[in-house]
């Protein structure tokens, strides 16, 4: 039904990035966000496990919230889990997201490009694809970013500065000169939210790239087509988390640009 929920699914809070771009182009909308924290951070689990763990999930909010569609907002669940979900779940719209490698190759002018995600995401064989299928187009310097996803959910300031500065030290020399690196992806849901401290390490003229405007638009293609999309409401959001939920709602409270309701403890 058009009422019904969309979920939103994340091994933590790095996808409320994606939940505000989903609110701004769906107002009227209802969802469902659910912080897998208990079984996080996926960046440093294996593949078999992330998608045990996603497929766990999608049941779980279908069961219990009747979601008429399903966001993966995590890059490593939609690189390890994505294809199963849409092979078990036919009728159900799913939507996930992967580092803008193409949107980037586009915006880039030195033809430079950095790209920052997990190491479980840079290692997947959805990534690898999408890296080779752009062969020749541009010079992309992958960096992994072991424990950056971790420091944010917690909130470890410094361990934010450090990570930060060694991986974009990493990646090579940004700037607009040739030869520079003047496009930035930001390859994990939760690196919009360290945009700052990010911009500290590369300059103004580098150009950031996400996924969160883009996952907004196909969700809303999707539910248009099926005529499931809201005509009416001010929209709402139901947090839920497998662990710690006073943590995603403090992140909420921080990030989320509209106001939701207190988070809840979830079992999947």
């Amino acid at each position: 039904m058009s009422t019904s929920p969309i979920g939103v699914f994340d091994s933590g809070v790095g996808g409320l990035s994606v939940l505000n771009a989903l609110r701004e182009a769906l107002p009227h909308e209802r969802f469902v966000y659910f912080a897998d924290a208990g079984h996080a951070p996926y960046g440093e689990r294996g593949d078999a496990y992330v998608a045990m763990r996603t497929r766990a999930v999608a049941r779980y909010l279908l069961d219990r919230y009747r979601i008429k569609a399903l966001v993966v907002a995590c890059n490593t669940a939609t690189a390890a889990a994505i294809h199963e979900l849409r092979g078990e779940h036919r009728a159900l719209p799913v939507v996930g997201v992967e580092p803008a490698l193409k949107p980037a190759v586009a915006a880039t002018r030195t033809g430079h490009i950095a790209v920052i995600a997990t190491r479980v995401t840079l290692e997947s064989r959805k990534f690898e694809a999408l890296h080779a299928s752009l062969a020749g187009q541009a010079d992309f310097r992958i960096v992994p970013c072991d424990g950056l996803a971790g420091a944010i959910e917690r909130g470890d300031a410094a361990g934010i500065a450090a990570l930060s500065e060694r991986y974009l030290r990493d990646a090579g020399r940004f700037g607009s000169a040739p030869g520079e690196i003047d496009t930035l992806v930001l390859g994990c849901t939760h690196y919009p939210f360290i945009a700052a401290e990010l911009r500290r390490h590369c300059g103004e003229s580098v150009r950031f790239i996400d996924t969160g405007a883009p996952v907004a638009l196909q969700t809303r293609r999707l539910l248009a087509e099926a005529g499931q999309l809201a005509a009416e409401g001010e929209g709402s959001v139901a947090l839920l988390s497998s662990a710690a939920p006073e943590a995603l709602d403090a992140a909420a409270a921080r990030w989320l640009a509209r106001p939701a309701g207190p988070a809840t403890a979830a079992t999947a």
